[in-house]
């Protein structure tokens, strides 16, 4: 059976856990549909010039400083996220240890986060 992870104030990097899944929540929430407006609807409609994304201006938007910061709310945030609302379903649902979903979920969001800015440097050097 699972053990009540919750219980006994043992939990203290919970609040951190939240406050990435709400970051992540609120950066999803914000970049996506700002992607989809600008990729799907402005550009193919004559809107937007298509060099507004023009490969040369996508590369030196993505490896400059906002793009570090673009990479970090869009790609980053959200696998926190992801990976707290399934860490928590799989407990509601009482599948596995919690102790081991939890290291296996922000493990995994960190070992992608980590790809995801190294991927960057590369990119950058």
């Amino acid at each position: 059976m699972n053990k009540q992870p919750f219980k006994g104030g043992k939990a203290i990097d919970e609040p951190l856990w939240w406050a990435m899944f709400s970051a992540g929540g609120v950066c999803f929430a914000i970049f996506v549909p700002a992607a989809i407006l600008f990729i799907a609807l402005l550009i193919p409609s004559g809107l937007l010039s298509p060099d507004a994304l023009s490969y040369a201006r996508a590369q030196s938007l993505t490896f400059s400083l906002p793009g570090l910061i673009f990479i970090g709310a869009v790609v980053c945030l959200p696998l926190f996220h992801a990976a707290h609302r399934i860490r928590h379903g799989m407990h509601d649902l009482k599948l596995g240890n919690d102790h081991v979903n939890k290291r296996l979920m922000y493990g995994g969001a960190a070992l992608l986060s980590a790809v995801a800015l190294i991927g960057f440097a590369f990119g950058v050097l």
